[in-house]
């Protein structure tokens, strides 16, 4: 059963089920070693992030054991314990394609309208996070609450809830596997100082970069999981 070229909409889902299909045929058999994450976007016409969307998504159904600096192995179904995803489940990644969009001009925003109640909330945001990641824990309130402030200063209800929504798809079993590879304390220091230049842009009311600013946040914490993400 070859390999067929993957439609766009869905992308990782699409992967993940046609990598199912495979394995119930026959042609990963439990146990055997998946191809190599390149072989597999280059045979599927994807990017290799978006395989390793699917690849997630098939560790947290069971399918597969993702083991660092051998490969990702396909496993017997007597040893399948994963939860089944919801069908509309968000990909990390793409969320975070979607955030450096629309949170790209949030921040923008923010930086001509913020009030001095604003500012005060960015840097208590701002603390909280630093006081979490010192403690060893993952600054995630913080940070939650540093980009609903955000939100909240361009003074537009739909932002605002459309920021609450992208926040909201991180409590999702996807993103809670993508943390175990992604949230790490060097992981989280360098998002503070990101955030901590969001907050002299946004402070100083200077729009474009503000948005630069939160454009890089967003590419890094994409680069940050593409550089986690196991090495075989």
């Amino acid at each position: 059963m070859p390999l067929q070229s993957i439609e766009t909409r869905r992308l990782y889902q699409q992967i993940a089920q046609q990598l199912q299909e495979l394995i119930l045929a026959g042609e990963f058999a439990p146990g055997s070693r998946l191809p190599a994450e390149r072989e597999l976007a280059t045979q599927l016409g994807v990017s290799r992030p978006s395989v390793r969307e699917a690849l997630i998504a098939l560790e947290v159904e069971g399918w597969v054991e993702v083991r660092t600096g051998s490969g990702v192995y396909v496993l017997e179904r007597s040893a399948r314990t994963g939860e089944r995803l919801p069908v509309n489940a968000w990909g990390p990644l793409e969320v975070i394609r979607a955030r450096r969009v629309i949170e790209g001009e949030i921040a923008a925003l923010a930086a001509q309208n913020a009030e001095a109640a604003h500012i005060a909330a960015l840097h208590e945001a701002l603390g909280s996070m630093q006081t979490d990641a010192q403690a060893g824990r993952a600054p995630l309130e913080g940070d939650r609450a540093f980009h609903l402030t955000l939100a909240a200063a361009c003074g537009n209800a739909v932002l605002a809830d459309t920021v609450v929504q992208l926040w909201d798809a991180r409590k999702g079993p996807l993103f809670e596997r993508l943390g175990d590879y992604f949230e790490t304390p060097t992981s989280w220091l360098s998002a503070i100082e990101e955030h901590r230049a969001l907050l002299a842009a946004v402070s100083a009311g200077a729009a474009d970069a503000a948005r630069a600013a939160m454009q890089h946040h967003m590419d890094q914490s994409h680069e940050r999981f593409n550089a986690s993400w196991p090495k075989h």
